[in-house]
């Protein structure tokens, strides 16, 4: 969904730039890596590791994202080495690194279950021609040809910007801390976002490592997809939104993927909650009359939908529409030519 102001307050007046990194508190260091799309940055992290520095994301798997860690590990490793690579979740941005730096510094991924298994499945669909499950499910959204053209080129591209991860990893999930030098993280996943998101709290430095499960200035996209159409990822992550506020403290530093590090995070977790909740009235005003998935846009997004977002903003409405189905509040019709249209009872 779109950008949102809340009150937070942000640590830092600066960003570094892209390519660069900048230790922000005594071990850890922040960062900027360049992404080619609207979204030009990810804020990955380096921490102290005691025998060596524990890389938190990767950045896609481009020659821009290999050059840059090629310059920033060449200043900040010194004689240290690589100790280990910690990913947050699946996306691209975050994961895409993640095999090129495990095999060239011969050491282990640690990553989700949930998230390092899909991944894998991804990367193997690359090259691989549209199933007729993603065709039926963005006709039945109300697809143009010219727009079910557009998705059939675009499938099995993941892989061209992740790769391959390793055959083995350490598994990243709830009930089991992470120490990463002297500190100890405490692993909090999230759904909604990704399957398994995990978010790492450090109690000691009161600092959390929050992906995209929370971001100072945009809502994480929330989607369906075709490989389980029925889903109802925005319960989930309404479900995890409200659990980070009852764990976190609301002065813990958020260093979030996109955007700057602040404090203020239970303001901006009812802000995120709030966003939603806000377009999912709009759909119940809106959809008094039946609609399309396609249809429903004016009311979740302020920014104009384009081919290079119609994907993200399809998935999040059938998310949208599916929390209200599974809710009760809304009915669904398919047509004799498989679009599936909604309507609030």
């Amino acid at each position: 969904m779109g950008k949102s102001s809340d009150p937070i307050e942000y640590e830092y007046d600066f960003r570094p730039e892209c390519g660069e990194a900048v230790e922000i508190l005594p071990g850890l260091t922040w960062v900027n890596l360049p992404l080619p799309f609207m979204l030009s940055h990810i804020n990955t992290w380096l921490l102290d590791d005691g025998d060596g520095l524990a890389i938190i994301d990767t950045g896609l798997n481009t020659n821009t994202t290999r050059e840059a860690w090629d310059g920033i590990l060449a200043e900040h490793l010194g004689d240290v080495p690589v100790s280990r690579v910690l990913v947050t979740h699946l996306h691209p941005d975050h994961a895409g690194c993640a095999g090129w730096l495990c095999g060239r510094f011969d050491v282990e991924l640690f990553m989700p279950r949930d998230e390092y298994l899909l991944c894998r499945i991804l990367v193997a669909d690359t090259g691989k021609p549209a199933p007729e499950e993603g065709k039926r499910f963005y006709r039945a959204a109300g697809f143009s040809e010219e727009q079910m053209s557009r998705y059939i080129e675009m499938f099995g591209s993941f892989g061209r910007v992740v790769a391959q991860l390793p055959q083995s990893y350490r598994r990243l999930h709830e009930g089991r801390d992470v120490m990463i030098g002297a500190n100890k993280w405490q692993v909090i996943t999230g759904r909604g976002h990704s399957p398994e998101h995990a978010c790492l709290f450090c109690a000691e430095l009161n600092v959390l490592i929050s992906g995209d499960q929370v971001l100072p200035t945009i809502s994480p996209n929330v989607s369906v997809f075709p490989t389980e159409p029925a889903a109802n990822p925005l319960e989930g992550w309404f479900e995890s939104l409200q659990r980070l506020k009852t764990l976190l403290p609301d002065d813990v530093l958020v260093l979030p993927s996109h955007g700057k590090p602040f404090r203020g995070v239970k303001g901006r977790l009812d802000a995120l909650v709030k966003e939603h909740e806000d377009g999912l009235d709009e759909l119940r005003e809106l959809c008094k009359e039946p609609k399309r998935a396609l249809d429903v846009f004016p009311a979740l997004f302020k920014g104009r939908i384009t081919e290079n977002n119609l994907i993200m903003a399809t998935g999040e409405a059938i998310a949208h529409l599916n929390y209200l189905l599974y809710a009760g509040e809304f009915n669904i019709d398919t047509d004799k030519n498989g679009v599936r249209w909604y309507w609030a009872r």
